[in-house]
């Protein structure tokens, strides 16, 4: 009698959410393009990777090939990519409505604003529901309020951020729900599809995936009734893999990389789903031989990784390049661990995983019967998350997300002994300290925003009017004639996405020698940079004076190709272009064998 009680406070009857979703999501969508209006307007993109994701998109809908998604304006057009085609559907899509009534421009603009705030509304229902399920409609509505107060959230599902984080978010939290609602085989199904989905848009969503697949094999161990949505889940898990494998990969689906979904991953994942739907036929036998029937299946599983997998078992970066490994993946922030960030990021990263752990623990020590099994399932997961966030930053926004139900219920929990407060100021003191409490982020956010900022170490170039600091400031590269551009990591991505020119590398662990001679070159000697560059085809030299990566070429060589032009050397084979309107920095290539190499600092 008691588990039923719990269950219909935790899902009420004929109560709608979706009203509110509605509301609260209109709010937050209209805050965040007045917000990002102006990077709206100048099409100014959060991360190279959505100019790349514009440009995948684009070059699909001209004609390139479902199957290819190769980069064919890079390094010569031999530059592979990892990336799924899967997230690409919701930005053509926007795109094929949008193109008949507006220009390519606009379209693009409206196309990479609206496609994350529908993330951002999937996510907010999902959050509402998932509340509900643990607790009651009160706080899924403030579950409403605080997904968009997470600043890790609000990143990856902000307008013109198109890459494939937010809806590896959705996907998990998608996961989750429904592992939190009946056990039934549908609801393992649909888990079952979510967590293929995840791992086939990236393989970095592997790590999670397989938490909430552990966590509900725990759970049955606990729960035998629980069977049947386990078995669907880890068939559904391995068959949709395999399936979406072939519909995405098609002629490279036997390729054997470990960057994303291969023959050698699916055979393990097919181990891995016969293991847990066998172990489930051990029945109605005590928890102690469920439990050791789970560690067998484990290990079965694990030795299929290291016999089908060995190589994998050292991650997709481990091949790399030693010098682009040591300058360019160490660099890469998303990918290191949380006491590797910035202190403010590290901060708002993690605050709110704690809030929601703290408030889940006072929400399961508070609930009895299915509640309590529920917050016990959530619990595990959102603990896996938080783990996988101390280790590799970019799962934070999982995490956040997973922490929005322990988050709501601390939340209403110190408003309801807010209420209780007599005096009106004191009352709203209270209140809007819960408030704070809940979203540390935000404070975190707040403080370091108003602190000085650090005195920059950049030397800058001579004459040179501002440091290039944004990556938008390449765009004005269009002025010159259509050529191969011998450009920084960082900004080719911007450039090859808002002009006809090409480049020679972005930052693509699968093209290690690539980025190895742009790094090389810029660091480089001036003679052995010439022909590096000359080997290249280049057109023109490119430059982006008090960008981080040409500060490292700098720092790293200070008699380096770099680090010379900006201290005003100039060289008889690079001719000074001028590009109007911008700090970027243009020499053209004279490719002639007769240009002496020699420099000569400029005359002031």
């Amino acid at each position: 009698m008691t588990d039923a009680i719990a269950i219909l406070k935790a899902d009420p009857p004929r109560t709608r959410l979706w009203p509110t979703v509605l509301g609260g999501w209109t709010l937050a969508a209209i805050v965040l393009c007045l917000a990002f209006a102006g990077a709206i307007a100048t099409l100014r993109f959060p991360d190279p990777d959505d100019a790349m994701r514009l440009l995948e998109v684009r070059d699909w809908l001209g004609g390139q090939s479902w199957w290819d998604v190769g980069q064919h304006r890079l390094n010569g057009g031999d530059f592979a990519m990892h990336w799924s085609r899967l997230v690409d559907l919701p930005i053509a899509a926007a795109m094929l409505v949008l193109d008949p009534f507006f220009s390519t421009n606009a379209a693009n603009r409206i196309a990479m604003t609206v496609v994350p705030l529908v993330t951002l509304l999937a996510l907010m229902a999902l959050a509402a529901n998932l509340t509900r399920r643990v607790s009651d409609v009160e706080r899924a509505k403030l579950a409403l309020l605080l997904a968009p107060l997470s600043i890790p959230i609000v990143y990856q599902m902000r307008p013109l951020r198109i890459d494939h984080h937010g809806w590896q978010v959705v996907l998990a939290m998608a996961a989750t729900t429904l592992l939190l609602g009946r056990a039934t085989t549908r609801n393992g199904v649909l888990a079952g599809l979510a967590l293929a989905t995840l791992v086939t848009i990236s393989l970095e969503g592997l790590p999670i995936a397989v938490a909430i697949t552990a966590v509900a094999a725990l759970a049955w161990a606990w729960q035998p009734e629980r069977r049947d949505v386990l078995r669907a889940l880890a068939a559904t898990f391995f068959a949709a893999a395999l399936a979406l494998h072939v519909a995405t990969r098609g002629p490279g689906l036997f390729a054997p990389v470990c960057d994303a979904m291969s023959p050698a991953w699916l055979a393990v994942l097919g181990v891995a789903a016969l293991s847990l739907v066998a172990v489930t036929f051990v029945g109605t036998q005590a928890l102690l031989v469920r439990l050791a029937a789970l560690v067998g299946g484990g290990a079965v599983t694990i030795a299929a990784l290291l016999i089908l997998a060995p190589a994998c078992l050292r991650g997709p970066f481990a091949t790399l390049d030693p010098l682009v490994y040591r300058l360019w993946y160490l660099n890469v922030a998303e990918g290191m661990p949380i006491w590797q960030q910035e202190p403010a990021w590290a901060l708002m990263t993690i605050g709110f995983p704690v809030v929601g752990l703290v408030g889940s623990i006072a929400a399961w020590s508070r609930s009895t019967g299915a509640l309590r099994t529920r917050w016990t399932i959530l619990l595990a997961i959102l603990g896996a998350g938080f783990v996988l966030t101390l280790f590799v930053m970019r799962a934070g926004a999982t995490a956040n997300a997973l922490a929005i139900p322990g988050g709501a219920w601390l939340l209403l929990a110190m408003l309801e002994r807010a209420r209780r407060i007599g005096p009106v100021i004191l009352r709203t003191l209270a209140t809007a300290g819960a408030l704070i409490a809940v979203s540390p982020d935000l404070l975190v956010g707040a403080v370091f925003a108003a602190l000085p900022a650090q005195p920059s170490t950049h030397h800058a170039v001579p004459g040179a009017r501002v440091s290039c600091d944004g990556a938008a400031d390449v765009r004005a590269l269009a002025q010159l004639p259509p050529e191969i551009l011998f450009a920084p990591i960082d900004v080719s991505p911007e450039i090859i996405a808002t002009t006809r020119h090409r480049a020679i590398a972005g930052g693509y662990h699968r093209n290690s020698a690539a980025l190895h001679t742009v790094m090389a070159a810029f660091m480089g000697a001036p003679e052995t940079a010439r022909a590096t560059i000359v080997a290249s085809h280049a057109g023109y030299l490119v430059a982006c004076p008090g960008l981080f990566e040409m500060d490292i070429y700098r720092d790293e060589a200070p008699r380096g190709l770099w680090a010379r032009l900006e201290r005003g050397e100039r060289f008889a084979w690079l001719t000074p272009v001028p590009i109007a309107g911008s700090p970027v920095l243009a020499w053209r290539v004279n490719n002639s064998s007769r240009a002496p190499l020699s420099g000569a600092p400029v005359r002031p």
